[in-house]
Order: structure tokens, then sequence, then C-alpha cells
């Protein structure tokens, strides 16, 4: 078992690192900014309100004047992969939500939500420490005792209702852009949505701090994970429907939306 989990632990380093030299002629490049808007799953301070906009999201799709340039050679695939998440998100994904939405207690998704955002703190902390941010960790850490103990294993969130602690949503991409790395090339990851090389990147660093990649029985890690995807989009619905009701190209539009997302939060 050791052996197995030295190896699983081998191979995640060589593919982050040859992801990593992919951004050669990125690193400390800012992104090219200039003026002309798939939606990536937030960590958020609140469980979010039934079908409402995220403001940042929603400000940020109605500045037109406003556009992110990022380079996207793979056009043609991604344009491929978008597609097949659209189909997946209104034929498989909102279907389950909506059903799951419907049976469940609002009690039971809000518990349930906040128990995986609980889970969450390793890799927020360890990002706001590499990021240098010490009020941040110190919030994140308290949030966790508190939550923990008190919110029952972190299904309540004591520590935001009773002792206004934040969480902050930071990850191992937001670190490499917060000291100049770029975004690379656009990708669409299928089942996963937008991201960058960069981002890729990040999102393999983070999988050596998420717990869930430690649960050795497959079937139990894919259930947990699809109950965590599904209980979040129960929140959501409707938001993916109305940024792509509003887009004139839905594509373009969600790729400037996610590279201006993910600008605001490394700059915050």
């Amino acid at each position: 078992m050791i052996l197995d989990f030295r190896i699983t632990i081998i191979k995640r380093f060589i593919i982050c690192g040859v992801i990593l030299f992919a951004l050669h002629g990125q690193i400390f490049a800012s992104d090219e900014i200039t003026t002309q808007s798939d939606m990536p799953e937030k960590q958020q301070n609140n469980v979010p309100e039934e079908n409402d906009f995220d403001e940042s999201w929603d400000d940020d799709f109605d500045d037109e004047d406003d556009v992110v340039l990022i380079w996207d050679p793979l056009d043609k695939i991604n344009r491929g992969s978008f597609y097949l998440n659209d189909k997946l998100y209104f034929w498989c994904v909102k279907p389950v939500a909506k059903t799951y939405k419907r049976f469940t207690p609002s009690l039971v998704r809000t518990s349930l939500y906040n128990f995986f955002n609980n889970l969450g703190m390793p890799q927020r902390t360890i990002n706001c420490i590499l990021q240098l941010r010490i009020k941040n960790t110190g919030e994140e850490l308290g949030s966790f005792l508190i939550n923990t103990t008190l919110g029952i294993l972190g299904f309540a969130n004591p520590a935001k209702t009773k002792f206004h602690l934040k969480v902050h949503s930071e990850d191992l991409g937001q670190t490499f852009g917060y000291y100049g790395i770029g975004n690379g090339i656009y990708i669409v990851i299928p089942i996963l949505g937008s991201s960058s090389v960069r981002d890729m990147a990040g999102m393999f660093g983070d999988s050596f701090v998420n717990p869930f990649n430690y649960i050795r029985d497959p079937y139990i890690s894919i259930g947990v994970s699809g109950l965590k995807t599904v209980n979040n989009t129960s929140f959501r619905l409707g938001q993916y429907e109305s940024l792509k009701e509003a887009a004139f190209e839905p594509y373009s539009a969600m790729k400037d939306a996610y590279v201006q997302y993910r600008n605001k939060e490394i700059n915050q």
C-alpha cells in the first residue's frame, strides 16, 4: 500500500512538472488586457442563494467594455469539449440536480455544502500561506477549528454566523498568478470545464491536499465527488442558463468571463 501511494505521488509530480514546463515563456508574463466578457465553481463564504448570480460574475458579464485575451490555439478541440460539457449539463447534471433539490430538504443540502466547504481548508490555508496572507490564514484555521467542533464536523457554520470569520477562495492556480505566472493556453477540460495550463498545474498540485483523493475505495470516492457536485449544483440551477442565453457567442463569452473571473480572484 505504501509503495502504491508513493508511485501515485511520483506520477502526480511528473504530470505537474510537464504542465509547468509547458508554461515556458509565460512565467512572469502578465495577461494581455485590452478594451472590449463556463462558470467555474467558486468556494463561497456563504451558501449560495437559490437561482441568484454571484455578484462578481454578474458585473463581469455585463461589462462589455472589458475583454481579456488568452491564447487559444486549441480552439476546435476546446469547442468540442465545450459542446460535450454543455450537453452533459443539460442531459445529465441538471436533471439529477433538479430531482435531488426537489426531494432533499434545504437544511440537508446546506449542511452538506458546509461540510464539503469545511474540508477545503487545507487547500485554502496552504495557498494563503504561500501568498503571505497572514490574516486570511488565521481566519481559515479559526473557521476550521470552530466549525469542526462547535459546528459538528463542519455541517454547521458557526464560524461565520457567530464569529464572523470568512473563508477565502484560494487555490494553487491563483498562487501561481499571484507570483506573475501567466495563464498559458486556454483549455476546456471534459466534465470539469474551463481552465488554462496554469490552472491545470494548480489543480494537480492542490490534489495532494484534497482529502477525497485519499479515499482508497474508488466507488466511495466517485460517490462522494458525485454527491458534492450534485449538491453544489442544486444551489446554482439557472445561473449557467442565464449566462448562456445572454451571450451572442457562448463559447467566446464563457472563455472571456472565465479569464476575467480568475484575474479578479488573483488580484483580490
